[in-house]
């Protein structure tokens, strides 16, 4: 049970945000604007799903009352003990959904992201399985309203993917795929085996928030290499007939993203900036993070990209989370697009440890 008590307290602050809001030089800073506006809206969605919460808990006491009560109607009584169940489930359900609310706010949570996709140990079955997890997640991002954008892709011969970059611009894009980072391990039989033995084979998730011009990432000139060359294909095929795809090398942290999605060298040269600003901010985070000792590397949200985060069975149809020991058997749906069940549980998990930390 959730005390109203603690959504009091987290509710004492929307006053002095709609204050702070309503004043004529609010949006004077964008920054501190942007973030008050953020706060404002997430303990809106707080105060909505604290009135949902609290208006089923008392259905709920209140029908376990009358199917409870001999002396009373029968027939209200059976029909309150049948009404029952379906109360219940709804008012899990939106317990789950307040403690989620009630987590302290991560400003980057609610920004765009970048993933990164790259095939691990397997050959051309780690390409193929990088593929579909490129295909799950643009299936999964499209159920939810979100955009997609390629950056940059580098083909496999027999149709999976070497490397995949691409963008989420929806609400909490970020917030909501930040658990996807580490290593994807797969185990089927690839479709190059004859022999019908099941093969392991591996792709690594890596997911940054999207830079913006608050954050201030320097990138002068000379900390940058620049190089450009011809955009090709599987088995060295042209896919363009001019020099476009470009190559940008951070010079100080030995960082190299490239694009060459696009037939605009100024436009590949645009997106890789992107891609190279989200991670050097992901790394400013991440280093800052370690100078305060910050609890954040042990919860889930971290994601340490050199751990085996998930176990995708094909032959059992079985998708396993070891960070949560959770184990649901429909992996064709999760290939489908259908990630809600895994990425809620993770969510869920890491705010009970959150407010653990906070409390």
């Amino acid at each position: 049970m959730i005390e109203r008590s603690i959504i009091e307290r987290a509710l004492k602050r929307l006053p002095e945000l709609e204050q702070a809001l309503a004043r004529p030089d609010a949006a004077k800073d964008r920054r501190r604007y942007r973030d008050l506006v953020r706060e404002h809206a997430a303990l809106q969605k707080l105060r909505a799903k604290a009135e949902a919460y609290f208006a089923l808990e008392r259905d709920v006491e209140e029908h376990r009352r009358l199917a409870r009560d001999e002396a009373g109607d029968p027939e209200l009584s059976a029909l309150a003990h049948e009404e029952l169940g379906a109360l219940e489930t709804r008012f899990d359900e939106a317990r789950r959904a307040l403690t989620l609310a009630l987590a302290p706010p991560d400003p980057t949570d609610a920004r765009n992201a970048i993933m990164e996709i790259r095939a691990g140990t397997g050959g051309e079955e780690a390409a193929l399985f990088a593929g579909d997890l490129l295909r799950m997640y643009q299936r999964y991002a499209e159920a939810r309203g979100w955009k997609t954008g390629l950056i940059h892709m580098s083909p496999s011969d027999i149709g999976g993917c070497k490397e995949a970059v691409f963008g989420v611009e929806g609400a909490e894009a970020y917030g909501t795929l930040r658990y996807e980072s580490g290593v994807h391990r797969v185990q089927r039989v690839p479709v190059t085996e004859t022999s019908g033995r099941i093969h392991t084979s591996a792709a690594t998730v890596a997911v940054f928030p999207e830079a913006e011009p608050e954050d201030a990432i320097a990138l002068p000139p000379e900390d940058l290499r620049v190089d450009i060359f011809r955009s090709s294909g599987p088995g060295g095929q042209s896919v363009n007939t001019t020099d476009s795809a470009v190559r940008i090398t951070h010079l100080p942290t030995g960082l190299t993203v490239q694009c060459q999605d696009e037939k605009s060298q100024h436009r590949n040269k645009e997106r890789a900036m992107q891609v190279l600003k989200a991670r050097l901010l992901d790394l400013k985070q991440r280093e800052e993070a370690e100078r305060r000792g910050d609890a954040r590397r042990s919860q889930i949200k971290s994601g340490d990209r050199s751990e085996r985060v998930r176990t995708y069975n094909f032959p059992q149809n079985r998708l396993t989370d070891h960070r949560i020991n959770l184990t649901l058997y429909s992996l064709d749906r999760v290939m489908e697009g259908d990630l809600d069940a895994l990425i809620g549980a993770l969510r869920e998990q890491d705010v009970a440890a959150r407010l653990q930390q906070e409390a």
